[in-house]
């Protein structure tokens, strides 16, 4: 099973930009990441994203509009996933965060998050 959505929560410290500063903020206070991960937890989901990524390092798919020099800044959120379930973590290949997107013309606060299987 396959997991696919803007969830509008980021679960980990090293998804948002200050952990410290939005801990009261829609999208990453802890009965959202709570929540979360008891969803996650419940559906036995592995996070296919950070199957690549570490959960130490920072990762981001949304870049608020408010921000004019979002790049310059980088005070992002991770608020799209993908997960799937233990039977598809073997056949992950690859995974993408489509980060320069946001800096399109009329381009959307989130970016295209891709994942890659193998056959």
């Amino acid at each position: 099973m396959i997991a696919v959505g803007d969830l509008n929560i980021a679960p980990l410290e090293t998804d948002v930009w200050s952990h410290k500063q939005l801990l009261s903020v829609v999208s990453h206070t802890p009965i959202e990441v709570g929540r979360i991960a008891a969803l996650q937890q419940a559906g036995g989901f592995v996070d296919a994203i950070r199957h690549f990524v570490p959960a130490e390092q920072r990762l981001y798919t949304w870049w608020s509009y408010r921000n004019r020099d979002w790049a310059a800044s980088d005070r992002g959120r991770r608020l799209d996933h993908i997960w799937v379930t233990p039977p598809l973590v073997g056949t992950l290949a690859a995974a993408r965060i489509g980060r320069d997107s946001r800096g399109w013309d009329q381009a959307s606060d989130h970016v295209p998050v891709m994942v890659e299987f193998s056959s």
